[in-house]
């Protein structure tokens, strides 16, 4: 073998090296484009069913949503090298190498309709408490909570409880719960908001003698036992957390009689209603309230979006006198904003057509982050409200590439 010839291998031999390094760099980097890419489209295709699923609901036209169950990509990675004579060189004594590779996918989708009678009693079933209280404590503006998720609220100050509904076409009882939501939010944007479950005390008396003196030692494990020797009586009592309670103080430095008078109040309270008590000797007191919010279903909130878009929009409601000041003054008109054109609309995050008109959801100053948390919310209220997408033995739409 002559110089020449062993300098081409040499050069061959880098050349495959060199290939082997590369592909073992492409291969990640095609699967981290490939797994944000997907992301992306899986969280656009949800984002744009829950904004058509909006206009549906504004047409009267069936909610519908589908999800994607499965996502598999295959990736083929290829080399190839070679040789060619260099240009200018002399022949046979100069030889340069070339090689190339490239990557190729092949993706399968596989798409499943949301339905069922578990989804849609999901879909039809008012938000428990607890949802709402968890999104609470993730800072979310309890008015914009309260406006999209609550359909009315209940004063108990007076002997007849009054119902103030979450609803334009009612405007004694919207512009009610307008002020009371916007009361709650000033108490918030100070820090003196609480929304903590209420403790409520259990108790029952049984006959001394129907306990043995083992099942005595279990009793003691979980309640408080008290023994009434005038009567022969067990008295036994037990702390369990009841409904969640948004208030201007501190739940715990209730005193028991307090704590009884809200116990009695309590015993009434549907899983759906969210209490509220606002006192005058703390924060915000200037208004003193207690009532109880009762939240929607997701389908409520969907039809509540779209009537905006036609005859129930929202309109502006001055907050009461009494309220404290509002960070910046943040009172939007409309629970979530909407832009609708014929044509595509500019400077907004994503549209859909529907009868050739185009729907988004509005981005633009003043209220460009109250609208994207709105819709943030109205995701995350989706999130919650679907079932786990079946993945296996049920029929689907399979998309190969």
């Amino acid at each position: 073998m002559n110089f020449t010839h062993h300098l081409f291998s040499l050069r061959l031999l880098s050349c495959i090296l060199i290939l082997s390094i590369l592909s073992g760099c492409i291969s990640p980097m095609a699967l981290n484009r490939a797994v944000l890419a997907y992301d992306d489209a899986v969280t656009d295709a949800v984002s744009q069913q829950l904004l058509i699923n909006i206009v549906r609901a504004h047409h009267r036209q069936p909610i519908h949503f589908t999800g994607v169950s499965n996502i598999a990509a295959t990736f083929t990675f290829h080399a190839n090298a070679g040789a060619t004579p260099a240009l200018g060189g002399l022949a046979g004594a100069s030889m340069l190498p070339i090689f190339g590779g490239g990557v190729s996918e092949s993706p399968t989708i596989s798409i499943v309709p949301i339905e069922g009678e578990d989804f849609t009693k999901r879909l039809l079933t008012p938000f428990p408490q607890s949802k709402l209280t968890l999104l609470l404590r993730q800072r979310f503006d309890v008015d914009l909570l309260l406006r999209m998720m609550a359909q009315e609220v209940r004063l108990l100050n007076s002997e007849q409880p009054s119902v103030y509904r979450n609803s334009p076409i009612d405007k004694v009882g919207y512009e009610m719960f307008r002020r009371v939501v916007l009361h709650l939010s000033a108490i918030q944007d100070h820090n003196k908001l609480y929304a903590e479950p209420l403790f409520l005390t259990h108790t029952w008396t049984i006959p001394a003698s129907s306990i043995a003196a083992e099942g005595f030692q279990a009793l003691q494990k979980e309640f408080v036992v008290r023994y009434n020797a005038k009567e022969n009586t067990y008295t036994l009592s037990k702390k369990i957390p009841g409904p969640i309670l948004i208030t201007n103080y501190d739940p715990n430095t209730l005193s028991d009689e307090e704590r009884e008078k809200l116990n009695d109040m309590a015993e009434d309270w549907n899983i759906s209603d969210v209490a509220f008590d606002i006192r005058s000797d703390q924060y915000g007191g200037e208004w003193p309230m207690s009532g109880i919010f009762r939240l929607r279903s997701f389908h409520s909130i969907l039809g509540f979006l779209g009537k905006a878009l036609g005859e129930e929009s929202g309109y502006h409601v001055a907050k009461d006198p009494r309220t404290p000041a509002i960070l910046g003054n943040e009172n939007p008109d409309l629970t979530m904003g909407f832009v609708v054109s014929d044509t595509t609309p500019a400077e907004v995050d994503f549209s859909i057509r529907w009868n050739n008109r185009y729907y988004a959801v509005n981005t633009q100053e003043p209220y460009a982050r109250w609208n994207r948390d709105a819709f943030q919310l109205l995701f995350l209220l989706f999130q919650m409200t679907v079932t786990d997408i079946p993945r296996v033995g049920v029929p689907s739409i399979t998309i190969a590439k």
